[in-house]
């Protein structure tokens, strides 16, 4: 299965913000959809960076909790791990798991087309399983009566 695959049946809408929002307006359009992250936009539209829900948590140990005159640029991830349309899900899982990232950009050239969430990954490894597993049963189930495989792999 390929990370187009799974952006092609999730919900489209990525949710941005700009890097001179204040992290107190960032943290409540996370809060109010509901989102671990949203992906940081420069004046032209494109990607900047990622500011995440670890992002602020690590600012507010770092800054005794005053969020209030910081920015987002100020705590956004800029050294971003990306993925392509292209890539399986498998090595997306890869780099997630690797990297301790939750939140995976999907670039197309210079163009985000979507963001892979690990919870979209666990999704489509679980579908792509039972899929899977229940052609296995099928096969088993269909399997003809009275017949074996022999030692040369054919059966007789």
């Amino acid at each position: 299965m390929l990370v187009r695959d799974v952006l092609a049946v999730k919900a489209g809408e990525i949710f941005s913000v700009a890097p001179e929002v204040l992290v107190t307006e960032a943290i409540g359009m996370m809060v109010s959809r509901n989102i671990g992250s949203l992906v940081v936009l420069d004046e032209v539209g494109k990607v900047a960076g990622i500011i995440t829900e670890r992002d602020v948590l690590r600012a507010t140990h770092k800054h005794a909790c005053d969020l209030t005159k910081l920015r987002v640029e100020d705590l956004m991830t800029t050294r971003l791990i990306l993925a392509g349309p292209e890539d399986t899900v498998d090595h997306a899982r890869g780099i997630m798991t690797e990297n301790r990232i939750r939140h995976l950009p999907v670039m197309l050239g210079d163009e985000l087309i979507g963001l892979l969430t690990f919870h979209d990954v666990a999704k489509a490894v679980l579908e792509q399983t039972n899929f899977e597993n229940q052609l296995l049963k099928k096969y088993i189930k269909d399997w003809p009566e009275g017949t074996a495989e022999t030692t040369s792999g054919t059966r007789s």
